[in-house]
Formats: structure tokens, sequence, C-alpha cells
């Protein structure tokens, strides 16, 4: 079969791809790790599409993370460069936003995004440019997003209050480790 090489930025999707997808052989995936470097999947994706131009590459990324080098997809569609980026968009930093509302009370600061539609960015830097917003047309538009040959973005929307589990706090033990956030009663 064709290798599949998948990059991510930094954030919830970032740990949301570790956690769901089964990795098969070495350096499949591609993820500045724990240096926290938001807008690294793109640049990396496209590095390693031009290394692997038979493989499919797959940048996993957030809206705030795609936010941070997004531009980078002209280089793709200058230089033919076939990769994929499938952005998971809550309109927030998911994982500040997660540690915002589990360790600061709900208290936000400079978390929410003010986003475009990335589907018309990407068409409008002559991409290819998906745009999913339900469940039922998902199947769907994965196969037309695996399948497209040349530069593709597929937003995907992501429910704002999903987290990631399980976490350790910062400065927490793997038996201090957080299984699940139970939503706080209306006051």
């Amino acid at each position: 079969g064709t290798d599949v090489f998948i990059s991510t930025g930094v954030g919830a999707h970032q740990m949301w791809a570790a956690q769901y997808i089964t990795w098969t052989q070495p350096r499949q995936c591609i993820t500045s790790g724990g240096a926290g470097t938001m807008g690294y999947g793109l640049p990396a994706a496209i590095g390693a599409k031009v290394a692997r131009p038979d493989a499919i590459v797959i940048d996993i990324d957030g809206d705030a993370s795609y936010c941070m080098t997004g531009m980078e997809l002209l280089t793709a569609v200058q230089f033919g460069i076939g990769v994929k980026a499938l952005i998971l968009n809550n309109d927030f930093q998911g994982m500040v936003k997660q540690w915002q509302t589990l360790f600061y009370d709900e208290r936000y600061s400079g978390t929410e995004m003010v986003n475009p539609r990335f589907d018309a960015v990407a068409e409008a830097m002559n991409a290819k440019g998906l745009y999913c917003r339900t469940v039922a047309d998902l199947p769907a538009t994965i196969k037309e997003f695996i399948d497209y040959p040349g530069p593709v973005v597929l937003e995907v929307f992501v429910d704002k209050a999903e987290h990631v589990f399980p976490m350790v706090p910062a400065g927490g033990s793997l038996s201090d480790m957080i299984l699940d956030h139970a939503p706080k009663e209306s006051k």
C-alpha cells in the first residue's frame, strides 16, 4: 500500500492524532513533540511530501496552529506539492482553553479565535478547499480529500467544549491524571 505520513501542529489536535491514529511504521508521525511549536504541521508536511512525493502526507492541525503558518500553502501551490491539511476547527486555541477551563475557573484569556473560512482561503490560494460541518458528510468529504492529487485543505468543525483526556496537570504525576471533565452546573 501507499505510505502515509502525518504531521501535526501543537494543541488538542496533536494529542488526538497521537491517541487515535494507529502507527504501523517508524517515523510516520512528524511532530514537534513537547516543544510547543504551533504552526509546525504544515511546513513539516510540505517537507515530508517533497522528500516522499509518492506518499500521502497529511497535516492534522488545529485552527490556531494552522493560522501560524497557513500561508505556506502558497509554497505547495507554487511548486505543485500535493500536501493535505486537515484543520480541526473549534474557534479556540483548544489546549490552552482546556487548561483555562480545568485549572483557571473558566477565565478565558486570548484563546478565542476569529477565523476565516479556511476552505475559502485555500481556494483563493489556488488550492482545493473542502468544508465539513456534519458527521453525515464526513466519509464522502474525507474520500475527496484523500483522493485529490494537489494541495488541499479540509476544514472540519469540532465542538468548542471538547477536551483531550486523559491528561496530567502541570507538575503532577501519573497518579494525578484527569480522565474526564464534568461540566459545571449553571448558576
